[in-house]
């Protein structure tokens, strides 16, 4: 797409014109407007292949596979990644070999999405003879994503660590394998061996997240080779590295994590080394946690602050507060004074009656929220707790931090059981008070086995009717938790969640077709302005809902309500705390994209279950990729996005040429 000249160059360029042309009679000019490349939907094919994937509709999309017409193959083969029904993978199997190099990664991609157990050993037999770089790390990650315990190994079957013209494939392959759980000895010491300098950056990449995205791996025995890791020259591997460093059970890794926190250039290497660090650790680091707690750097200073409040502990709650005091955001001063009353101590009392004097002077709702949060501490808190989150005329934000933090306070062990009758009633209070959020975590708490509520509210007739006055699919997480508590108190097995169909709200063609191939869309902060690149021809109902909702001021005034650390920023729910929906849900659409650094999602509480929500990822989280609908990219403006906090606004957005 071609860009307008700034106001600066067109007076350069006019002045010059008017030197040039001095003597020459002005002759009026014809000006012609570039039109902006449609998008591929104008094709109407492809248009029937993208409603046969939003209606799920695998019969329809089939016989496209067979399609003279290699578009089409390619295109009904990406339809079914994101319909995952395994009674496609007989059909995608032969695409594996098709002429067409585009529609061989498509059915290498859908096969994957499907996660047939049965694809595997037709994807590893394709692997040698790979055409390309490119086809080999598709097929290496679809086996990843279909691989048994038992067929594992066919990710090595063909290569070993050695052959760097293997390596990006294995890693990858290895990173989807570790998702789902699926591991070995010999599979970690081959993510290990990958993450060696002279390894492709794409394998050191994929083998780091490997390493730090497979749950339950003990990495003490390869210490050393994860030492080493951290100091590689691309950040995305030192961040996932570090990441796995938490994996290493031994006190002794306490000195690089240290020296990641004190001297790495990239903040998310910081937060991700802070995060690393855990309770074997905690007496060598914690100094370097506490100078943590001022970095300039809000995401560093935030986790630092969240480490002391899962860890700290045989220390004065007084010191905490003393150094809370000192802090100016809002938000580590919030978890800070929440670790100092905790820790408690003498002054117990005191800790809790300052936090409960801030909260009253607090005007920003969202730090009114934590603060009640960091009450959760005390169970003495309680009323107060209590009295804030049923107040009368509040922003909605305060009353979901504040039924979370009496959920939060009834988990604890010093919650007195004298006050356990009190609490059953506080949850009936919530059923019946109609807000979605307080709702939906009563509801929660009600079938936690743990807490053993069914002896105090053994009949789930109340929490029926709490349930039939929700209207979906506005309100689906709500009713979610709220069936999950009836199902539990009745002794029944799991509702099925009622996902809205494509009939409900189907893709508006006739939007999405006025939509240019790269239209932009600028996103005016409280931080900065942010410009993204909608992906109108991978998700092409998501891209029609987020620009429908942008031509109708949707957004302008919204909050990002939810930012987590070297992770994303989320922003677009219209009650502010992440509860709040459309009046309609959209079909997931997993177009054959990654989250990169930057990459923009709809948030959902399940497939198809999309709205209005969406978040700004601060780095690549491939955990993410295939499960999250990517509908734009973030092209300017990159660096506004980590300093977005919660509470920053949405000041407007606009759709840009």
């Amino acid at each position: 797409m071609t860009h307008p000249l700034s106001s600066r160059s067109s007076l350069l360029l006019l002045s010059t014109a008017c030197l040039l042309n001095a003597c020459t009679p002005a002759v009026p000019r014809q000006t012609t407007t570039v039109a902006a490349p449609p998008n591929r939907f104008a094709d109407a094919t492809l248009r029937l292949i993208g409603t046969a994937q939003d209606e799920r509709n695998t019969a329809a999309l089939l016989p496209y596979l067979t399609s003279p017409d290699a578009r089409y193959r390619e295109a009904a083969a990406l339809a079914l990644a994101s319909v995952q029904d395994k009674q496609a993978t007989t059909a995608l199997l032969p695409l594996l070999q098709d002429p067409d190099a585009a529609t061989r990664r498509a059915s290498a991609y859908a096969l994957g999405q499907t996660g047939d157990s049965t694809a595997a050993e037709p994807l590893a037999v394709q692997i040698p003879t790979a055409g390309s770089a490119v086809q080999r790390r598709y097929l290496y990650e679809a086996l990843g994503r279909c691989a048994t315990r038992s067929s594992l190994r066919l990710l090595w079957r063909n290569a070993a660590p050695a052959d760097t013209s293997f390596s990006t494939g294995l890693a990858w392959g290895l990173m989807r394998a570790g998702l789902r759980g699926l591991t070995s000895e010999a599979a970690v010491a081959r993510a290990v061996a990958l993450l060696q300098p002279r390894q492709p950056l794409a394998a050191r990449q994929g083998a780091a997240f490997a390493l730090a995205r497979t749950p339950r791996l003990d990495l003490t025995p390869y210490q050393a080779a994860l030492t080493a890791a951290v100091a590689d020259s691309d950040p995305v591997v030192r961040a996932a590295a570090t990441s796995a460093l938490g994996k290493v059970k031994s006190p002794t890794i306490a000195p690089t994590l240290i020296g990641l926190v004190r001297q790495d250039a990239d903040y998310r290497v910081r937060v991700s080394a802070l995060r690393a660090m855990n309770a074997t650790t905690y007496a060598p680091v914690k100094e370097t946690a506490w100078d943590a707690l001022t970095q300039p750097n809000s995401q560093v200073a935030v986790t630092a602050a969240e480490f002391f409040l899962a860890h700290a502990s045989g220390e004065p709650g007084r010191q905490f507060l003393e150094k809370a005091t000192r802090l100016t955001d809002w938000r580590v001063r919030a978890t800070l004074l929440a670790v100092a009353l905790k820790l408690g101590g003498p002054e117990q009392g005191a800790i809790r009656t300052a936090i409960q004097e801030r909260y009253t002077a607090a005007t920003d709702p969202y730090e009114k929220g934590y603060l009640l949060k960091a009450l959760a501490e005390d169970p003495a808190a309680y009323a107060f707790v209590e009295q804030a989150t049923f107040a009368a005329s509040q922003p909605l934000v305060v009353g979901s931090y504040g039924m979370e933090a009496l959920v939060a306070m009834r988990r604890l062990p010093s919650f007195s059981e004298t006050q356990h009758g009190a609490f059953a009633l506080t949850l009936r209070r919530a059923l019946r008070g109609g807000d979605v959020t307080i709702m939906g975590t009563a509801a929660e708490a009600l079938r936690d086995p743990q807490l053993n509520l069914r002896r105090l509210l053994p009949d789930a007739g109340f929490v029926v009717e709490a349930r039939d006055k929700l209207v979906l699919p506005r309100d689906l997480e709500a009713w979610q938790s709220l069936q999950q508590t009836i199902d539990y108190l009745q002794n029944r097995p799991a509702t099925p969640v009622p996902v809205a169909k494509a009939a409900t709200h189907p893709i508006d063609w006739s939007v999405v077709q006025r939509i240019p191939a790269r239209q932009r869309v600028l996103v005016r902060t409280s931080q900065g302005d942010i410009t993204m690149q909608l992906h109108v021809e991978d998700a092409p109902g998501s891209v029609a809902s987020f620009v429908q909702l942008i031509e109708q001021g949707f957004y302008d005034g919204r909050t990002f309500h939810r930012v987590v650390p070297n992770f994303v920023a989320q922003g677009g729910c219209p009650r502010g705390d992440g509860s709040g929906s459309t009046d309609y849900n959209l079909r997931s659409e997993f177009g054959d994209l990654r989250y990169g650094e930057g990459a923009v999602g709809l948030a959902s509480a399940g497939k198809d279950t999309e709205s209005c929500q969406w978040f700004i990822t601060h780095g690549p989280t491939p955990h993410l990729d295939g499960r999250y609908t990517i509908f734009a990219q973030v092209v300017q403006g990159l660096e506004v996005v980590p300093k977005l906090a919660i509470g920053d606004k949405i000041l407007k957005v606009e759709l840009i040429r």
